[in-house]
């Protein structure tokens, strides 16, 4: 037979070895189709809201333009940096404390918690940190602080949105390090120290911290939520 292998069908004629989503079984390939529908319509969708975020404003998305940005907001905004990058200089620490109730029905407070030190700690040395360690909490201090004012005050929509970003960011953090008592209210706030230039610029900086400290948050169930899941 000279290693002829392939298989036979009817008539003794060689029968097509069928791959891919062919090969499956009727029921299987009628999930398969399924799925690769659901995400072809979630990328067309996805791809619709961006381009509106990014597009020069017109009717769809003055009428839509809610949904639109909750949509992008905070996990898929859009910018420049990545062609035109500005290299920091400054360092912005952000720290969070918490008033909690103990079992015994008394409220205490914990003190600052480093949340960049943590983030910090935990990408040195690490040849593969992770989104989050990277960027989570430096984009949501980013956002909060480009939508609001010098009072605290949110700039419409998106500053009552970072508020909540950075809030329950906060409240999943400390939780962590809390895990037993409720927590009732959380504090934020950046220590902002410049970083110093080479000596042979000649340049000088003031190199004491700029601490800015926001008011009381009042931890919502929401919130909790998220910290328990």
């Amino acid at each position: 037979m000279d290693g002829y292998e392939q298989g036979c069908g009817a008539g003794g004629q060689p029968s097509e070895r069928r791959t891919g989503i062919a090969a499956l079984s009727p029921p299987y390939q009628v999930a398969a189709a399924l799925v690769l529908a659901l995400l072809a319509v979630a990328t067309c969708v996805h791809l619709a809201m961006v381009f509106l975020h990014v597009a020069p404003a017109n009717t769809v998305s003055k009428r839509h333009g809610a949904a639109v940005d909750e949509w992008v907001y905070p996990e898929f905004e859009q910018n420049w940096k990545l062609f035109a990058p500005n290299p920091l200089q400054q360092n912005i620490a952000v720290e969070a404390r918490a008033k909690l109730r103990t079992a015994d029905g008394k409220v205490r407070h914990t003190g600052w918690h480093g949340l960049s030190a943590q983030d910090g700690a935990a990408i040195d040395g690490n040849l593969l940190p992770s989104h989050t360690q990277q960027n989570q909490l430096r984009r949501a201090w980013d956002y909060y602080a480009s939508t609001h004012d010098t009072r605290n005050r949110p700039n419409g929509m998106r500053g009552e949105l970072s508020e909540e970003y950075l809030r329950r960011i906060v409240v999943l953090r400390i939780g962590r390090d809390e895990p037993a008592e409720d927590m009732l209210h959380v504090q934020v706030r950046s220590v902002t120290t410049n970083v110093q230039p080479p000596s042979w610029s000649g340049e000088k900086l003031d190199s004491k911290p700029v601490i800015r400290q926001l008011p009381w948050w009042t931890v919502t169930s929401q919130d909790m939520e998220v910290r328990d899941r």
